[in-house]
């Protein structure tokens, strides 16, 4: 599965990018979880939904009406009567996918950014529609007891993170009881055995990757994340959540970008300029990767450009320059041209050694993919005797995973160049027992099964839109014992489990994992068993 798909990063608008930076060295208070320190000033939005001080904020408009929930003090009888500008007093019930607060006025739900569950917060109304209300954070009236200072001086503005001013104990609570919901609302059932939710010890530096959009401001090239429902570039640098070396290689490639004056894309009407930046770092392997995404395959002063970053950034080991002349959202077009080093950094995963190109997807953040990968083979419950699916495979980094402990696994992918990763993926580390297919699953696993192939165990891990149906109904025909199904969205999770419990499954468990500490994202392994 793409990376793009899981985590929305890069893309433009979209206020659930999993996101961060920190620059620097870290003190033992840092590491032990408390607010890390920031390489230089931000100038805080003072409009910022999410601010500290919000708890103090007056709304900007005239007040109309001030009502309270569920019985609403200005002699309005319903909550369609209710206009922008109107100011309601709220308790918030919990916490929604998106990471905002939702709370009810005469039962229609409200959605608030920055309020926390349990808090009874005064907000203005924004819009109002026939099933739900958004409106703005005006006062907390109630203070949740997990409400902290959110350390990023940004926080509210880029649209990376959505849950900084929560606690990690609460941000802990909050995913475990997003997921939990989720079962109720969609798929009628209160009584999934949870198992805890697998938190991280250090909550900060820890993606390995930086995809960020670029603009100049004067002489100073600024890099960074679209404003959240904005084309507006936020400038992250010192975002906390990203690992300091990338940090650090991003100012520098900025810097060179800026003694050059290498042009960006569509600064002065030019077409062929830089639009975006990715650096990657190898956490056990150290190496640095830097990629230029471009509209055009060549740059001016290219050679003093390749020169200068192998001076000011000696770690790195491959530097690139891909080719996206779409205007799309998407971040890597279909050609990556090197233009010195490696094509791809090593770097590796427990005992797994991996070969990444530019564009090959590997896990944002490893600690966690390491818990994540073993919850999902304690759900496969293998004995060295099954034949295992690994649907929606990627580059096949579950399946390689199982593999020493299955007879056999089988991967499926779309997509070709992922599965050519997968493939060398298998050979490199020795998995002669993987193999790994381009195609659908619902198409190939059925031919298989006719073909003789039982599977024992499927795994999937599809993209936020959840399962195919075609791919559900092929699980339910094939009637694997074990069904593993590790999930970015719990939502689309509990959907789709809801049609395998109306096929002849149970849910056994199911594990969160906190991937993306500070954010509203949450992974999930479920494990359903076939019912005797």
């Amino acid at each position: 599965m793409s990376e793009q798909r899981r985590s929305g990063q890069g893309t433009k608008n979209n206020k659930s990018t999993a996101y961060g930076n920190k620059p620097g060295e870290r003190t033992a208070a840092n590491q032990a979880g408390a607010k890390p320190a920031f390489k230089r000033e931000h100038r805080k939005n003072k409009d910022s939904l999410l601010s500290s001080s919000y708890s103090k904020a007056k709304p900007s408009d005239k007040h109309k009406q001030e009502v309270r929930g569920p019985r609403p003090s200005s002699g309005r009888e319903h909550a369609d009567e209710l206009q922008a500008g109107d100011i309601i007093v709220v308790t918030i019930k919990r916490l929604g996918i998106n990471g905002e607060g939702v709370g009810y006025y005469r039962r229609k739900a409200v959605f608030i950014d920055g309020a926390i569950t349990n808090e009874v917060v005064k907000a203005e109304v924004k819009e109002v529609q026939p099933k739900f209300i958004k409106a703005q954070l005006v006062e907390v009236e109630k203070r949740s007891p997990h409400r902290i200072e959110p350390p990023c001086p940004v926080f509210g503005i880029c649209g990376g993170c959505q849950i900084q001013h929560i606690s990690y104990e609460g941000q802990l609570h909050a995913k475990t009881d997003i997921v939990r919901e989720a079962f109720s609302r969609y798929a009628g059932r209160d009584d999934v055995k949870f198992k805890p939710i697998l938190g991280m010890e250090h909550q900060w530096d820890y993606r390995n990757k930086a995809q960020l959009q670029l603009k100049r401001k004067g002489h100073e090239v600024i890099a960074g994340l679209y404003e959240a429902d904005s084309h507006t570039i936020v400038d992250i640098s010192g975002c906390p959540i990203q690992h300091p070396k990338v940090n650090d290689a991003v100012e520098k490639v900025k810097s060179v970008l800026e003694e050059l004056r290498i042009p960006l894309h569509k600064e002065n009407g030019n077409k062929d300029g830089v639009r975006t930046i990715v650096v990657r770092h190898g956490f056990q392997s150290g190496e640095i990767q830097v990629t230029l995404v471009t509209a055009g395959s060549k740059l001016p002063r290219q050679d003093d450009l390749v020169r200068l970053l192998r001076l000011t950034i000696p770690e790195v080991s491959g530097i690139s320059l891909n080719i996206n002349p779409k205007k799309t959202s998407l971040i890597f077009g279909d050609r990556t041209i090197s233009l010195w080093g490696a094509e791809s950094m090593q770097e590796s995963l427990s005992d797994l050694q991996f070969s990444l190109s530019p564009r090959a997807f590997f896990q944002l953040n490893p600690q966690q993919t390491v818990k994540l990968y073993e919850s999902v083979r304690g759900a496969a419950g293998l004995t060295g005797k099954e034949t295992v699916i690994d649907a929606y495979c990627g580059t096949g980094t579950i399946g390689l995973w199982l593999a020493p402990y299955a007879q056999e696994v089988r991967g499926i992918e779309a997509i070709p160049e992922a599965v050519e990763d997968a493939k060398a993926n298998a050979q490199r580390n020795g998995r002669a027992n993987a193999s790994f297919h381009v195609g659908q699953a619902e198409e190939l696993l059925p031919r298989w099964v006719k073909e003789g192939m039982k599977p024992d165990v499927i795994i999937a891990d599809p993209p936020r839109t959840g399962l195919d149906p075609r791919f559900l109904e092929t699980v339910l025909r094939t009637k694997p014992k074990r069904f593993v199904y590790v999930s970015c969205n719990p939502s689309t999770l509990a959907k789709d489990c809801k049609i395998l419990l109306e096929g002849g499954y149970e849910i056994e468990w199911a594990q969160p994992v906190d991937m993306f500490p500070q954010t509203s994202h949450v992974e999930a392994v479920t494990l359903l068993v076939r019912k005797e």
